[in-house]
């Protein structure tokens, strides 16, 4: 039997506390953070990609798994796939009106999303957080922040190799005497900036802490506030990045905003 994967897992959790809209939503942040192998009818020609589609008297579904050895015991052949994430996938799959098979038949993760939800997940993916200014005045430790919460950032940050050195969660109090936490990067990336924001929206929102708040700020080694970040705040590490690889053509899919193209 096969190890259990992340995806397993959050769907276990998600059946055993039916009523945790939490749970429900972890589920979902893993599927859509995971490298699912989506079956195709036929090999990928140019940028254009052909699911296998499974019809049911209720909708459409593709075809996905968060393996692929789990894909290659649901087909028992040689069969033709694409590799990309679950947000990926729901965001090609918009509007369509076609839902997600995911893991058939083949472990304990099975389930069909049908296109609503799908539609959810891809509409929930695409919100960006607001841009405000607000000075700080004070910073503090992090304090009251449920530990969920901090193990979703710590999972998402995890995947944002090289894109910032350290970030760090502290308490702050802003001139306007608004309280708050704020998850400041040290030497993100200028073009990185926009994602991790969203990134950690996501963690907030797959979190299910209602009507919860996280400030994100960008600042240089060098600015004060770094040092104010931290010597008060929770550091999370970055991973580094890795090393140059020889070039190759990015596979259909990997780019989130120019997804593959349905026949």
């Amino acid at each position: 039997m096969s190890e259990a994967t992340p995806l397993d897992r959050a769907f276990a959790a998600m059946e055993a506390s039916p009523e945790d809209d939490g749970a429900r939503l972890r589920f979902y942040e893993r599927l859509a953070d995971a490298e699912l192998f989506l079956l195709l009818e036929k090999d990928i020609e140019d940028d254009n990609i052909s699911p296998e589609v499974f019809e049911t008297s209720d909708a459409s579904f593709v075809l996905v798994f968060d393996t692929e050895e789990r894909l290659s015991t649901f087909v028992g052949r040689v069969a033709a796939y694409a590799a990309m994430s679950g947000r990926i996938i729901a965001g090609m799959l918009a509007g369509q009106g076609i839902g997600l098979a995911v893991n058939p038949e083949v472990a304990p993760s099975a389930i069909l999303i049908p296109p609503e939800a799908v539609g959810w997940l891809r509409e929930t993916l695409t919100h960006t957080p607001d841009e405000v200014e607000a000075r700080p005045e004070s910073f503090s430790a992090p304090a009251g922040l449920p530990d969920i919460l901090l193990t979703a950032l710590d999972a998402k940050l995890s995947t944002a190799a090289g894109l910032a050195r350290m970030a760090y969660l502290v308490g702050i109090t802003y001139d306007s005497g608004a309280k708050s936490h704020l998850l400041g990067f040290v030497d993100a990336l200028p073009e990185a900036q926009s994602a991790l924001a969203k990134a950690v929206n996501e963690a907030l929102t797959f979190s299910g802490i209602e009507a919860g708040a996280l400030d994100v700020g960008f600042f240089a080694a060098s600015d004060p506030v770094a040092g104010h970040l931290a010597r008060s705040g929770l550091r999370f590490d970055l991973p580094e990045p890795e090393l140059p690889q020889d070039y190759a053509p990015a596979p259909p899919g990997s780019d989130p905003d120019n997804p593959p193209k349905l026949r």
